[in-house]
C-alpha cells in the first residue's frame, strides 16, 4: 500500500493535525502521571503513617480510583466524539484535566483539614480519571483517522510517543525539582510545583486544538447508530470483547514498567529516589523513541503479527526481568533491563490505538475503542500499582510477577483472534 495519492498540501494538513492532537495528548498525560511520580513525595501530607509502604498504598487505592472513572469517560466522550465530532470531544477532556490539576495543586494537607484532604484528592483524581477515559479513546480514533495509507502504524505511534513523553516530562520534573529542593521542601511544598504546571500546558493545549480539522462528516455524526452504545454491542460485540481482552495484558505490563517501577526501584530494589528517577528518565525517553521504529515495523509485518509478538514475548519474559531486576544492585543494569522490558511493550503501543480503530466503524469507533481501552485499563492498568503492593505487605510478591505472565498469555490468545486483513479504516481516504 502506498501513499502516493496524497497531494503534497494533504499530507503537510495531516501532518499537522497528527501533531496538533498529539500534543494537547502529551499534557493530558503529564497531568495525569505526575501524580504518580510525586506520590513519594505528598504521600505523607495526605496519608499519615510510620510505614512507606501503607502511604504508597493509599497513594496508589487513590491512582487506582481514578481508573473506574475511565469507563465512563470513555463512554461519554466516545458518544461525544462519534456525536458531535473528534475535536469537540478532545477540547472538552482537555479543560477537565486542567481544573484537575489545579484543584491538586492547591489542596490542603491532612495536618490542615482532617480526612477532607484525602477526599478531596480522590475527587480531584476521579474527576481526572473522567478526562483521560475519554482522551485516549478519542485522540486514538482521530489520529488514526488522520494518518496516512501505508504509513499508518507509523504515524499512529505519535500518540504513545507523546503518552509516554507526558510521562518522561513529568519525571524530568520531578528530577529537576530535586536539584534545586530537599526532599522536605519536596514533600512540603515542592510536589505542588508540577500540577500548577500542568494546568498552564492544559490551557495552551485548549487553544492548539481548536485548529484541528474535524475527521467525521455530518452524515455519519447524525447516523442513528453514531454514539450508541446498543449498536455497537448488537453489531460489534466480538471486536470489543477481543480489544478488551488484549488491552488487559497491554494495560497492565504497561504500568508494571512505567509508573509502578520508579517505586519498585525504591521501595523493593532499595535503591535512592533520585537514581531511581534518573534510571526511569532514561529509559522512559528511550521508550518514547522506540514508539515510530515499531510502528513502521508494524506497517511491514502487520498489526497482527506485532501483537503476536508483544504476547509471546511478554509471556516468556515478565518473569525473568522481574526476578533479575529484584536482585540487581547495579542501576545501568535496572535500566538495561527495564529498557528491554519496554521494547516488548513496544511491540504493543506503538499501535495500539490503531489496532483497536480498525475493528469499528467511524459511527462507534470512538466509543468502541475508548470504552474498551477504559475498561480493561481500569481493571488492569490502574490497580497494576496497587496489587503489587499488595503483594509485597503480604509478603508475596512475587506473586505479582506470576499475575502479569497470566495476562501476556491472555492477550497473545486474544491478538490470535485480530484479522489478517482489517475490516475497516484501511479503506478510508
Amino acid at each position: 500500500m502506498t501513499t502516493t495519492h496524497y497531494t503534497g498540501e494533504e499530507r503537510r494538513k495531516r501532518i499537522f493535525a497528527i501533531v496538533g492532537a498529539s500534543s494537547g495528548n502529551l499534557v493530558e498525560w503529564f497531568d495525569f502521571y505526575v501524580y504518580a511520580f510525586c506520590a513519594i513525595y505528598f504521600a505523607p501530607a495526605f496519608f499519615p503513617s510510620d510505614d512507606p509502604t501503607v502511604q504508597l498504598l493509599n497513594t496508589a487505592g487513590v491512582f487506582a480510583a481514578g481508573f473506574l472513572m475511565r469507563p465512563i469517560g470513555g463512554w461519554l466522550f466516545g458518544r461525544v466524539a462519534d456525536k458531535h465530532g473528534r475535536k469537540n470531544s478532545m477540547m472538552i477532556s482537555v479543560l477537565m484535566m486542567c481544573a484537575g490539576s489545579l484543584v491538586i495543586a492547591c489542596l490542603p494537607t491532612y495536618a490542615q483539614i482532617g480526612a477532607w484532604a484525602p477526599a478531596l484528592l480522590l475527587m480531584a483524581r476521579l474527576f481526572q480519571g473522567l478526562s483521560v477515559g475519554g482522551e485516549y479513546g478519542t485522540t486514538a480514533t482521530y489520529m488514526s483517522e488522520v494518518a496516512l495509507r501505508g504509513q499508518r502504524g507509523f504515524f499512529a505511534s505519535f500518540q504513545y510517543v507523546t503518552l509516554i513523553g507526558g510521562q518522561l516530562l513529568a519525571v524530568l520534573t520531578v528530577v529537576i525539582l530535586q536539584q534545586f529542593l530537599s526532599a522536605d521542601e519536596l514533600r512540603a511544598y515542592g510536589w505542588r510545583i508540577p500540577f500548577v504546571v500542568g494546568a498552564i500546558a492544559a490551557v495552551i493545549s485548549l487553544l492548539l486544538r481548536r485548529t484541528l480539522k474535524e475527521t467525521t462528516t455530518a452524515e455519519a455524526r447524525q447516523d442513528k447508530d453514531a454514539g450508541s452504545i446498543a449498536a455497537l454491542f448488537k453489531h460489534h460485540k466480538a471486536a470489543f470483547i477481543t480489544v478488551l481482552g488484549y488491552t488487559a495484558g497491554g494495560s497492565l505490563i504497561f504500568y508494571t514498567f512505567t509508573t509502578y517501577m520508579q517505586k519498585y526501584l525504591v521501595n523493593t530494589v532499595h535503591m535512592d529516589p533520585k537514581v531511581a528517577s534518573y534510571i526511569m528518565t532514561g529509559a522512559l525517553f528511550l521508550y518514547m523513541c522506540m514508539q515510530p521504529a515499531f510502528g513502521a515495523l508494524a506497517d511491514k509485518i502487520g498489526r497482527r503479527n506485532s501483537m503476536l509478538w508483544f504476547g509471546g514475548l511478554g509471556t516468556l519474559c515478565t518473569v525473568p526481568l522481574l526476578m533479575t531486576l529484584k536482585t540487581t544492585t547495579s542501576p545501568v543494569l535496572a535500566f538495561v533491563l527495564i529498557t528491554l522490558a519496554l521494547a516488548i511493550v513496544s511491540f504493543y503501543t506503538s499501535i495500539s490505538g490503531l489496532v483497536k480503530a480498525e475493528m469499528f466503524p467511524v459511527q462507534v469507533r470512538a466509543l468502541g475503542v475508548g470504552l474498551a481501552y477504559a475498561i480493561a485499563n481500569a481493571i488492569f492498568g490502574g490497580s497494576a500499582e496497587f496489587v503489587a503492593l499488595s503483594f509485597k505487605n503480604a509478603g508475596i510478591e512475587n506473586t505479582f510477577y506470576w499475575y502479569v505472565t497470566v495476562m501476556m498469555a491472555v492477550a497473545f490468545l486474544f491478538s490470535l483472534r485480530l484479522p489478517k486483513q482489517p475490516a475497516y479504516l484501511h479503506e478510508d481516504h
